[in-house]
C-alpha cells in the first residue's frame, strides 16, 4: 500500500499470539486510536467466527460485533456482543418492514450466543447481512465528506477510476434492520464491490481475515484522504468562501474571560462543563464567510449530532468589537437558539418520543475566537469538541469536492443521499455540502435506541458536573481531598506551590479516572498575580469552577519554640490573607457564572485552644475561623463558605518535617530514639496526640477530606458559615 496519511500499525508477531476474538479487539483498537479513521464512540467492527455451540458442541457461525455504546479505541474482548448468525438471518422471515424495524432490536437478545450480556448494537444487522467474514463500518472525515457531497456518487465513481476501487453507493437510511437489508441487496447486485459509501453517513470495508480487513480499511481511507485533500488544497484560502473576520491575537485570554459567562448561560438546565478550541481548522471555519450558513445546516453523520445536537450556535459577533457587545449579541442569539430548538422538537416529536432535553447548544462558534463545547463532564465536552471538528472537516471536504465547471440548473436538484427514507426535497445543501433532513436528525437524536444507551449509563456521582480547585493538593489533606473529589465525579485542579507534587497527584487521578479528570497547577498563594493566574489556568484546563478548597498553611517551627517577627508575618500572610484573596478572586468567577458554588477553608483546633509556643499559628487559625463567617455573609446567597477544624494531622503532612517532629516530642517530654526514621518519629507523636482525645484515634488526612467534601457538596446545601471539628473529640476545643 502506497500511503500518504495512515501508517500500517499491524504487528504480525503480536497478531500471531492472539485468538480470532482477540484479533478483532486488536483491529478495533488500532482503528479507534486515530481520529482520522473514526471518531470517539463511532463506527463498528465485527468478525464472523466459527465456535462450538455450548449446548450440543456443533460448530456455529457466531457474529462478534461491537456492543452498544462502546468505543473502538478502548474496547476489550468483553465489549463485543456475540450472536448466532443463523438466528439473525431467521429474523428476516419475521421482519414486517421499516415501520417496525425498531421492534427487531428486542429480538437480538434471543439470538445471543452463550451467556454474553453485552447489548447488541443497532448496527448489528449491517454487519450480519454482509457476506464478508470481517467487516469495518467507520466514520472517517474524508469518507463522510464524500458521502455528504451533493455530487458524492459522481465523485465516488471518479475515485474508483483513479484508485482502482469498486465502491458502491447506498442512499441515506437510518442505521437499523432496514439498512442491513439494503446493504445485503446492494452487495448481491454488485458482487465485485470492495466497499460501500453510505450517503450522508459513513463507510463499509471488509476482508477475509482480520489483518486483510484492517489493511483494506486503512488503504481505502488513506486514498480517500488523498482524493479529498487534493481538492481542499486546490481551494486554499478560498475554502468556505474565504475569510470574513481575522483571528484576534488575544483570543486565548478572551476565551478564558468568556468561559464563566458562557458556562453560566448554558447551565440553566442542567449544569455543564466547558471546553475551548482554537485549532487552525476551527478558526478557519468560524472566521469564514460560509460559517453561519453551514453551521445552520447542522452535521450529517449520526455519531456527530448525538453529542453536538442538531446544529451548533453561531454567534454573529464582529471580533473587532468589545466584549460588552458580545454579551448582548450572545444573549439575543441564545434566546433565538432555544426557541428554534423547541420548535424543532415540537415539529418532529411523536407521542412516544423521549422528553425534550436541554434547549441550550452544545457547541458555540465565535468568529475571531474559536469554538466552545459544553457537556456534563470535561471529557464529554472535549469529545463534543472533537466531533464538531470532525464535522468541520466533513463540510470542508464536501465543499471542496464541488465541480467548479458545473453549471447550475433551474430544474429540480436530485441528491444522491435521497432514497426510500427521504426525498431530495427534504435535504438542505449549501456549498455542495448536504446535511441530513431535520426529521432524520431528530429520529436519531431522540431515537428510543439512543435513549436506551443514555439510560444504561451509570448514575451521576455527587460531584459530577463540578470543577474543584484544591489548593495545597500536592500532599496531606489536600491530596486526599483531590483523590476523593475525583472519585465523587469532580474535575480536579490540583494546585500547589510544589508543582511536581501536584503533577504526581494529578497523574494518579488520570490513571484511575481518565485523561480529563485532573490537572496540576502551580500557585503561590502569597502572590495575588499567582492566584489570578492559577484561577485562569483552572478555567482553561478544567472548563469552569465550582468548588474552592484550601488546605495549604504554614506552621512556623523553630528549635526553641519561639517565633520571629518574620515568621509571625509570614504565618498570617499565608494562613489568613491568602485565604481572603483566594476567596475574593474565585468569587469573581462565581458571580460571572451565576451558579451556586462552595468554598471550604481549613482552620484548626488551635483556633480555640490556647498553648505556649504556637501563638502565630493559633492566632492565624482563629482569624481563619472568623473569616469563614465573614465570607459566608458577604458571598451569600450564591456561594456557601464553610471550614473544618482538625486537630493535629501528622500523617502525610508537609508541616511535620523531622526537625518539627523532634521539637514537639521534646516539648511534651516524649522519649524517642534520635536514630528513628522520620515516619517512626511522626507515628510516635501522632499516638501521643491521639491519647489526648476522646476517641484515641489519630486524625488521618482522609478524615479531614471527607468532612471537607461533605461541606463542599450537595448534601450540605443549607450549611454555610460553619466549621466542623475533625479532632477525635478534643475536649479543650469544645465550643464555649
Amino acid at each position: 500500500m502506497q500511503s500518504r496519511y495512515l501508517e500500517n500499525r499491524w504487528d504480525k508477531k503480536l497478531a500471531a499470539t492472539l485468538t480470532q476474538a482477540e484479533l478483532l479487539r486488536y483491529r478495533s483498537n488500532l482503528l479507534g486510536s486515530d481520529l482520522r479513521i473514526t471518531n470517539y464512540g463511532g463506527g463498528n467492527t465485527s468478525s464472523k467466527l466459527t465456535q462450538p455451540d455450548p449446548l450440543d458442541g456443533t460448530p456455529k457461525q457466531v457474529l462478534w460485533v461491537k456492543g452498544s455504546g462502546g468505543d473502538l479505541g478502548t474496547i476489550t474482548t468483553t465489549g463485543f456482543a456475540t450472536l448466532y448468525l443463523d438466528k439473525l438471518y431467521d429474523l428476516i422471515n419475521i421482519y414486517r418492514g421499516v415501520d417496525h424495524e425498531d421492534d427487531m432490536v428486542a429480538l437480538y437478545p434471543i439470538c445471543t450466543f452463550g451467556q454474553n450480556t453485552v447489548a447488541a448494537s443497532i448496527d448489528t444487522p449491517l454487519h450480519a447481512f454482509l457476506p464478508a467474514l470481517h467487516v469495518d463500518h467507520l466514520h472517517p472525515d474524508w469518507g463522510i465528506a464524500l458521502a455528504a457531497a451533493a455530487n458524492g456518487e459522481q465523485q465516488m465513481e471518479e475515485f474508483n477510476r483513479r484508485f482502482g476501487h469498486h465502491l458502491i453507493w447506498v442512499p441515506w437510511q437510518r442505521p437499523g434492520f432496514e439498512l442491513g437489508l439494503m446493504l445485503k441487496r446492494a452487495v448481491e447486485a454488485n458482487p465485485q464491490c470492495d466497499g460501500i459509501v453510505l450517503g450522508g453517513h459513513g463507510l463499509f470495508s471488509w476482508g477475509e481475515t482480520s489483518e486483510s480487513c484492517y489493511l483494506n480499511t486503512i488503504e481505502l481511507i488513506d486514498q480517500l484522504g488523498q482524493f479529498v485533500q487534493e481538492h481542499v488544497d486546490a481551494l486554499g484560502d478560498k475554502i468556505f468562501g474565504g475569510e470574513m473576520y481575522p483571528t484576534r491575537e488575544d483570543r486565548e485570554a478572551i476565551a478564558i474571560d468568556l468561559l464563566p459567562f458562557l458556562r453560566g448561560r448554558l447551565s440553566s438546565t442542567p449544569r455543564v462543563i466547558g471546553n475551548y478550541s482554537a485549532l487552525p481548522e476551527v478558526l478557519r471555519f468560524v472566521n469564514s464567510r460560509e460559517a453561519a450558513k453551514l453551521a445552520w445546516l447542522g452535521t450529517s453523520c449520526p455519531d456527530h449530532f448525538i453529542r453536538t445536537k442538531v446544529r451548533p450556535m453561531y454567534v454573529p459577533w464582529n471580533p473587532a468589537k468589545g466584549i460588552a457587545e458580545f454579551h448582548a449579541v450572545f444573549d439575543k442569539e441564545l434566546e433565538q437558539y432555544r426557541r428554534d430548538y423547541i420548535a424543532y422538537y415540537q415539529a418532529h416529536a411523536v407521542p412516544d418520543s423521549p422528553a425534550m432535553r436541554s434547549a441550550n447548544p452544545a457547541v458555540v462558534l465565535i468568529p475571531g475566537i474559536g469554538m466552545f463545547s459544553f457537556a456534563k463532564s470535561r471529557a464529554e465536552a472535549r469529545i463534543t469538541c472533537e466531533l464538531y471538528i470532525n464535522a468541520i472537516h466533513v463540510m470542508e471536504g464536501a465543499s471542496a469536492l464541488a465541480d467548479p465547471n458545473a453549471t447550475r440548473k433551474n430544474d429540480k436538484v436530485e441528491y444522491p443521499q435521497a432514497g426510500p427514507a427521504a426525498p431530495s426535497s427534504a435535504f438542505q445543501c449549501h456549498s455542495n455540502y448536504v446535511a441530513l433532513p431535520t426529521i432524520e436528525a431528530f429520529r436519531i437524536e431522540y431515537w428510543a435506541m439512543e435513549e436506551a444507551k443514555i439510560r444504561r449509563q451509570p448514575p451521576e456521582k455527587p460531584l459530577s458536573r463540578r470543577v474543584a480547585l484544591i489548593v495545597g493538593g500536592g500532599s496531606g489533606i489536600g491530596r486526599q481531598v483531590a483523590l476523593l473529589a475525583a472519585g465523587d465525579g469532580a474535575t480536579v485542579a490540583v494546585a500547589d506551590r510544589n508543582l511536581p507534587a501536584a503533577e504526581a497527584v494529578a497523574s494518579d487521578l488520570r490513571k484511575h479516572y481518565g485523561r480529563d479528570a485532573a490537572h496540576a497547577i502551580e500557585i503561590d498563594i502569597t502572590q495575588e498575580d499567582s492566584i489570578q493566574a492559577a484561577l485562569r489556568q483552572a478555567l482553561s484546563l478544567c472548563g469552569g469552577l465550582d468548588l474552592l478548597i484550601n488546605t495549604a498553611a504554614l506552621f512556623p517551627a523553630s528549635a526553641d519554640n519561639t517565633t520571629s517577627p518574620t515568621q509571625w508575618g509570614k504565618t498570617l500572610e499565608i494562613n489568613v490573607t491568602a485565604n481572603y484573596f483566594l476567596a475574593e478572586q474565585a468569587a469573581r468567577i462565581f458571580r460571572e457564572q451565576g451558579l451556586d458554588a462552595s468554598i471550604v477553608l481549613t482552620s484548626s483546633a488551635n483556633a480555640v485552644v490556647a498553648k505556649r509556643g504556637s501563638e502565630a499559628y493559633d492566632v492565624s487559625k482563629a482569624a481563619v475561623s472568623h473569616l469563614v463567617r465573614e465570607l459566608a455573609v458577604s458571598l451569600a446567597p450564591l456561594v456557601r463558605v464553610n471550614g473544618i477544624s482538625p486537630a493535629t494531622v501528622i500523617r502525610g503532612s508537609t508541616m511535620f518535617p523531622r526537625e518539627r517532629a523532634i521539637a514537639s516530642l521534646k516539648k511534651y517530654s516524649i522519649t524517642f530514639d534520635p536514630a528513628s526514621s522520620d515516619e517512626d518519629l511522626r507515628t510516635l507523636l501522632a499516638e501521643f496526640y491521639a491519647q489526648r482525645t476522646l476517641t484515641h484515634q489519630p486524625i488521618d488526612p482522609v478524615d479531614c477530606a471527607r468532612a471537607i467534601l461533605f461541606l463542599a457538596g450537595p448534601e450540605a446545601r443549607c450549611t454555610t458559615g460553619h466549621i466542623i471539628p475533625v479532632d477525635g473529640g478534643l475536649t479543650e476545643a469544645f465550643l464555649r
